[in-house]
């Protein structure tokens, strides 16, 4: 669906990834783009229309919702990293990454379809990642939130597809925004750039794209989905057998 003279929601749309959205969406010619944020305040991309929202919190998502009953495209963005193992790790920053990145994505889903059915089907776009598909042995907690958000994003294309909503989900690996911060000390780990990421995503959607990938290392990881896990993960294969 073409951008230009549409009305959009931008989840998350304060900084990082989100806030290239809101502008370039803009660019593109949408007729109103609302920034929503915790504090409205800290937005700052000129033409925008801030909108207060939390979307772990039911009655801020439903404010929001009868606030904004002329959106056509949704763009699910907010999103957090605790950077928490599975064994050994704080559950709390789990918790968290599971409400913001799945159910908050979900309460969003649930409170705009209806807006959307509405108005003629519209999008929704799922910023998703490639740990939605991809384990690191670190930290894959917040793969495990995105997973669900990426069968989410699955379930929720065939759920509104009578209504005519096109949904569309963005996996991408690390990119250089704030939530990146601890990779720019690793020598391996590539960041790209978030301008180049978010055209990538609004052109997919533009295109009636399912799926957008936006890079090659996880275009490679997502053709691979079919081997043998032996094959995804030989690190786990050729490690210490335990007690027989």
């Amino acid at each position: 669906m073409e951008i230009k003279n549409q009305t959009a929601l931008v989840t998350g749309a304060n900084r990082g990834i989100g806030r290239h959205f809101v502008t370039e969406l803009l660019r593109r010619g949408a007729a109103k783009v609302y920034a929503a944020a915790r504090n409205p305040a800290s937005v700052d991309v000129p033409g925008a229309t801030p909108l207060r929202l939390d979307v772990t919190d039911d009655d801020s998502v439903a404010a929001a919702a009868a606030l904004a009953q002329d959106v056509t495209v949704l763009v699910n963005n907010a999103g957090v990293a605790a950077l928490t193992p599975f064994v050994g790790g704080d559950l709390s920053g789990a918790r968290q990454e599971m409400e913001v990145n799945y159910w908050g994505t979900l309460r969003m889903v649930r409170a705009f379809a209806p807006i959307l059915g509405r108005n003629g089907g519209g999008g929704i776009l799922d910023v998703l990642s490639q740990s939605s598909f991809r384990a690191f042995g670190f930290a894959d907690t917040y793969g495990a939130a995105k997973a669900a958000a990426w069968q989410l994003t699955n379930g929720v294309r065939l759920e509104l597809a009578d209504q005519g909503t096109q949904v569309t989900g963005l996996a991408m690996a690390l990119v250089d925004t704030d939530m990146s911060d601890w990779a720019r000390e690793q020598d391996d780990w590539a960041l790209a750039e978030p301008r180049d990421i978010v055209r990538q995503a609004l052109d997919g959607f533009e295109a009636g794209a399912f799926e957008v990938l936006g890079d090659e290392m996880t275009r490679e990881w997502r053709s691979r989905l079919g081997e043998p896990a032996e094959a995804l993960y030989p690190q786990a294969a050729t490690a210490p057998a335990g007690p027989r």
